[in-house]
């Protein structure tokens, strides 16, 4: 299962093939490879990376799901 690695909130749904949604903290998550790429939703519907944020090992997909 997928852990958000913003919250760790395992509140993940899917809205596209390899895009995810956080409903705890309201990010979305696109899964490439073994790597999420983290993006805010703005409110003009862009999406703002955050990735910058987070360190490789957080990015990095620890489990299968």
């Amino acid at each position: 299962m997928l852990t958000c690695p913003n919250c760790q909130s395992r509140d993940i749904g899917k809205i596209a093939n390899n895009q995810y949604y956080c409903w705890n903290c309201f990010i979305e998550l696109t899964v490439a490879e073994d790597r999420l790429i983290v993006h805010q939703v703005e409110e003009d519907g862009s999406l703002s990376s955050l990735d910058d944020l987070f360190t490789e090992e957080e990015l990095k997909i620890q489990e299968p799901f």
